[in-house]
């Protein structure tokens, strides 16, 4: 290799922290597409979804984790397991926090006692750094956090809203990757098929207009997806899916009066469908109830929820 040719340099960067900090809205600012769900509700991401970022010398595959939380379920217990075990065979482990922060919470304890004992090294990011007002934001954050990371390895202030900050963050990232070829091809953005995307599309739209009651008890299962692509004869992507719930009351919520709320669902989760896969949507939607569903680990495995 010409000795002026920069090191390609490859490697996994695992996004933690609380639920809601922030993980899933910075790793789709870093990669520049939608990868990951967002809501304003705890626990929205429930799978350690892969995505990638190429640079011109460089691949970050970036791990977005369930948010680590105390588990209450077999649900909660295989997220948080996922969650802990991305960290142990991570380059490097990006600790998502909040600017404003200035004590620290019981999820968070959870968090900071799984990153005691991880051997990757481990970078505080302060998001929502542009709320944090003038003055130094950075310091007290890293004060609150960094005693209690053994492998701290600096820190950085960020906003995942703004952009500001990020440039300076890929760089402090690359210098924990090591030398060596893609992971993935330069065209693969993300390592899910696009019936796991449009499942999560679907789940989003749940969080984003059911009742509070309603979101940790709803999965999303696609049971058909036919697209052009696979089907030439098709001129429409063809998509039926079924979101369960636990008890009737909530399918009633997700139905809405004379079933207003279901079809707002359909109608926005078709147009961010479309718009990802370039298709016309044809999205045939139904809710059944599958009492105790999150206690359960057949239906946690057959929903993709937990792996084996």
């Amino acid at each position: 290799m010409d000795e002026t040719t920069p090191l390609f340099r490859a490697g996994t960067v695992v996004l933690a922290g609380r639920p809601n900090a922030g993980k899933s809205s910075l790793v789709n600012r870093l990669v520049g597409a939608k990868v990951s769900i967002v809501s304003d509700k705890p626990q929205t991401t429930r799978n350690a979804i892969r995505s990638v970022l190429n640079g011109p010398s460089y691949q970050i595959v970036f791990v977005d984790t369930p948010g680590i939380h105390e588990a209450k379920s077999k649900l909660g217990t295989t997220l948080v397991h996922a969650a802990a075990e991305s960290m142990d065979s991570a380059d490097l482990v990006c600790y998502i926090v909040e600017a404003g922060d200035r004590k620290v919470g019981g999820e968070d304890e959870e968090i900071l006692s799984i990153l005691s004992e991880v051997d990757s090294p481990v970078l505080l990011v302060v998001n929502k750094s542009d709320l944090a007002g003038r003055g130094d934001g950075l310091t007290p954050v890293r004060d609150l956090y960094g005693e209690r990371i053994p492998s701290l390895a600096g820190a950085v202030a960020v906003s995942a809203r703004t952009g500001q900050g990020l440039d300076a963050l890929v760089e402090r990232m690359l210098a924990f990757l090591p030398e060596g070829p893609p992971l993935y091809d330069e065209d693969i953005f993300v390592d899910r098929p696009e019936k796991f995307l449009a499942s999560e599309i679907i789940r989003e739209k749940v969080l984003l207009l059911s009742h509070q009651e309603v979101p940790h008890s709803a999965a999303v299962e696609v049971e058909d997806y036919k697209s052009p692509e696979e089907y030439p004869e098709r001129k429409v992507l063809y998509i039926r899916a079924t979101i369960y719930v636990e008890r009737e009351g909530q399918r009633r919520i997700l139905l809405g009066d004379k079933g207003a709320r279901i079809r707002e669902i359909g109608r926005l989760s078709r147009l961010e469908i479309e718009e990802f896969t370039g298709h016309r949507v044809y999205l045939d939607l139904w809710i059944k109830v599958r009492p105790g569903w999150k206690q359960s680990e057949a239906d946690l495995r057959r929903l993709g929820i937990r792996e084996g």
